[in-house]
């Protein structure tokens, strides 16, 4: 099996990573710091492309079970995480299955995986709602066992060297969508909101159950958990919370089904994270209201409005007290209006850039 050396019999390494282990808990208590955290990749939006095995599986239609073979995906893990050598930056580079490319979560309640350019989706299902209120999560599911073994395969891959953390997945409001249909869940939200209502909390308690079954089975790294989407190392148990489809409800909705859920959800592991769009911004005040979210995710979109129209609501989390970590390609001017606007305390900088060169030409706006 394709391993890197271990960093235990690398004094240097060590060091290495207990400074920006250092930082990463600056970031999570908000202490007074000269910069942001920050860091860059070169990798793709579209994790599909990184891989080998899936790029192999371009023209079908569907993603099945046994055409996963988790240890052919390892070496695709490592030249990704070799990444950071380059970079000499904060981040952490660490791996989850496929590194968010499969939607593991979807597949294993029963939805297929189609197979589009580049990604690949879990279909609507569309069920009755006795099928849909009867969903759980089946610790036989073949897609949830491979879910599990593919973790366990990267863990050997590490020994010991990189982070293995969870896969980024849909929240009780996107699975709503998924089991329903996108449009129907809406609608049901008005014709059967005591249903609606019980379908999602089973969804958060499956959300819940997903993310510490893994948990279960990862060693922690210098101590802490690992988020790899966005190189999140955290100081305890970490969950990633995702509520896109609340982006079609009104806050009036958003408040009455799913802050309850979110609530809960983010209260089950103590480094809790919410992972958001602009769509979502005028949701944002809701988000804010729940304690139990340690910290806000916000994607810069590339489609989205520009950094300036966002400046307001990027202060508004750190003005809330909660730690920030800001997504996207930035120009040069883009990012330093947004180190110039924003406190450096409690903000980390997840720098998308298409070369090394640009990587080169943004490292000094973050005094890199």
């Amino acid at each position: 099996m394709d391993r890197i050396p271990n960093p235990s019999y690398n004094g240097n390494r060590l060091q290495h990573y207990g400074a920006k282990i250092a930082r990463y808990r600056a970031f999570w208590s908000r202490e007074t710091v000269t910069r942001p955290l920050a860091g860059f990749t070169c990798s793709s939006w579209f994790p599909f492309e990184e891989f080998a095995p899936l790029r192999a599986r371009s023209g079908l239609d569907y993603l099945t079970p046994d055409m996963v073979d988790p240890q052919s995906f390892v070496a695709d893990h490592l030249r990704l995480i070799r990444e950071g050598e380059l970079m000499d930056d904060d981040l952490i580079r660490g791996a989850c299955p496929a590194q968010g490319a499969i939607p593991w979560l979807p597949a294993a309640l029963g939805a297929k995986l189609r197979i589009l350019p580049g990604n690949v989706l879990g279909e609507e299902q569309n069920l009755p709602w006795e099928e849909a209120l009867c969903v759980r999560l089946d610790a036989a599911n073949p897609w949830f066992r491979k879910y599990l073994a593919f973790a366990e395969t990267l863990v050997q891959a590490s020994g010991g060297s990189f982070p293995v953390g969870h896969s980024p997945e849909l929240g009780p409001s996107d699975l709503h969508a998924l089991l329903r249909g996108h449009t129907q869940s809406i609608l049901d939200l008005a014709d059967e909101p005591a249903r609606s209502q019980q379908l999602l909390w089973r969804l958060a308690e499956i959300c819940r159950d997903f993310t510490a079954e893994l948990w279960k089975r990862l060693p922690l790294f210098h101590g802490g958990y690992f988020d790899p989407q966005y190189s999140l190392w955290s100081p305890g148990p970490i969950a990633r919370l995702q509520e896109d489809a609340t982006a079609a409800y009104s806050p009036a909705l958003y408040r009455r089904f799913v802050q309850p859920v979110d609530r809960f959800l983010a209260a089950q592991f103590a480094n809790s994270f919410i992972h958001l769009h602009s769509t979502s911004m005028f949701l944002l005040d809701l988000f804010l209201e729940i304690d139990e979210i340690r910290c806000f995710e916000i994607n810069q979109d590339a489609l989205g409005p520009p950094v300036s129209r966002m400046i307001p609501y990027f202060r508004k989390v750190q003005e809330a007290g909660k730690p920030l970590l800001i997504r996207g390609s930035f120009t040069c001017a883009e990012l330093s209006l947004l180190v110039d606007s924003l406190e450096p305390r409690g903000l980390m900088l997840n720098i998308m850039a298409r070369d090394m060169t640009e990587v080169e030409a943004l490292r000094p706006i973050v005094n890199l």
